[in-house]
């Protein structure tokens, strides 16, 4: 089980959701509450196999032989500066948002999304025993968190599905003390929630805009990949 999944976020859900539903009995209150790392392997497996009585949906934190491009792209930028805490933009089903929370255990996160069974799924997390992520439904593009409120803030295949991308970047700048990470498609494809193709050009001029000038560009497959630094110097 811990080769094929993130059995501890999965755990995390499967207790977060019984919370939240009020089915506290399914299993024992002992294993509801007990610190997940102390949790043993016939434990995990009962909590398990008690999600699987019940038909939840365990697939999402089924591990791939091999990490996204952009994803490990991503984490291996973050291994290399100093954070205490992120905001994951969009963070849909955790694609990058598991990853991370495996590499970095100790950083503050706060996830929002504007779709509720996306923010349904990582609240269960949170709920179940993943003290230090935070999760709220809100919407980038009305700054839901003031100025410099992070250290990084990541905005990874998020831009192209919203309206107003120029807003969102504008928020996402006013809230970052550090920097913000962006990916997005880099080339025209058949998804009808990308509303937007992000070129290099088009980037550098809405983070211009928002005074922001170091700008780093790199690729990975499929994708453009981009680093804001964002700092005193900037704003001056």
């Amino acid at each position: 089980m811990q080769e094929r999944y993130y059995t501890q976020f999965m755990i995390a859900m499967v207790r977060g959701h019984l919370k939240r539903i009020g089915k506290d009995g399914v299993i024992s209150r002992e294993l509801l509450e007990k610190p997940l790392f102390e949790l043993t392997e016939e434990e995990k497996n009962e909590i398990r196999k008690a999600a699987e009585d019940m038909e939840l949906k365990l697939h999402y934190f089924k591990r791939s032989d091999r990490m996204l491009p952009r994803v490990h792209k991503t984490i291996g930028f973050l291994k290399g500066i100093y954070f205490e805490s992120l905001l994951d933009v969009g963070s849909g089903r955790g694609v990058f948002l598991l990853p991370f929370l495996e590499e970095f255990p100790y950083i503050e996160v706060s996830s929002i999304d504007i779709l509720d069974k996306r923010i349904e799924m990582l609240a269960d997390i949170s709920l179940g025993g993943i003290e230090n992520l935070r999760i709220e439904k809100a919407d980038i593009c009305e700054q839901p968190y003031a100025d410099h409120s992070f250290d990084v803030i990541t905005l990874l295949e998020v831009l192209e599905h919203i309206p107003d991308v120029e807003n969102a970047i504008r928020s996402a700048v006013r809230m970052a003390r550090k920097y913000i990470v962006v990916t997005v498609p880099s080339k025209e494809d058949d998804n009808p929630e990308h509303i937007h193709l992000l070129t290099r050009e088009k980037l550098t001029e809405y983070f211009h805009a928002c005074g922001v000038r170091k700008l780093s560009f790199d690729g990975v497959p499929g994708h453009l990949f981009m680093i804001a630094k964002i700092g005193s110097d900037e704003n001056e």
